[in-house]
């Protein structure tokens, strides 16, 4: 997506703003980041774009919302628009991925599923559901692939509106979203989404056969 200059440059005060607020130095906030400090230079004096990766990792090392980081870059901040072009961006990675590690992704997906299906049976379990899942919302900013279909199971799941098999899927796949530990760490955005999605695509699978 092209940005125009006055978006390049509104993205580029919001940081240099930030930055001041929390006394750091663009090399610092490189390594930080792990961005370049040439390319974060670059983005700040509107010279290039800023990447989805780039704004989260800004998000999450200057204390700001990735919405309002979204919105000063000139992307859509729709919840259906931002989780369109995040959705997309996912299955370019996936196509790029050997089809024997993308297999293994979802056998490993499909175990922790089974564990969680288990868990969620507990009072732990359900307990972990109910307090955890806005926690996470608010963490991921509530962007992001599928946020719409886990809001949905969970108000499903909070109120018990399903029957005692459909809440357990349901169940698991909250948790996996909610649990830090994935088969592809949430951190390593935006690959970190990948099995969260493919999660919720196998459990909406299951659900729709029902």
């Amino acid at each position: 997506m092209k940005k125009n200059q006055s978006e390049n440059d509104q993205l580029g005060v919001l940081l240099k703003r930030l930055l001041e607020k929390e006394s750091l130095s663009m090399r610092k906030l490189s390594e930080r980041t792990a961005i370049d400090t040439a390319t974060i230079s670059r983005i700040i004096n509107g010279k290039r774009n800023a990447t989805l990766e780039h704004l989260h990792q800004f998000s999450l090392h200057l204390n700001i919302s990735m919405n309002k980081l979204l919105e000063a870059a000139g992307y859509p901040i729709s919840e259906e628009k931002v989780e369109s072009e995040l959705s997309e961006h996912i299955e370019n990675i996936q196509h790029s991925l050997e089809p024997s590690i993308a297999e293994l992704s979802k056998e490993n997906i499909e175990r922790k599923l089974k564990e969680y299906a288990a868990f969620v049976q507990t009072s732990d379990g359900e307990e972990e559901i109910l307090s955890g899942f806005e926690q996470k919302i608010k963490k991921v900013d509530s962007v992001g692939p599928f946020i719409k279909n886990l809001k949905g199971f969970f108000e499903k799941f909070r109120l018990k509106r399903a029957s005692s098999a459909e809440l357990i899927l349901m169940g698991s796949v909250l948790l996996y979203f909610i649990v830090p530990v994935d088969v592809i760490p949430d951190y390593i955005f935006p690959i970190g989404y990948i099995d969260d999605a493919l999660a919720v695509q196998m459990i909406a699978k299951r659900l729709g056969e029902f």
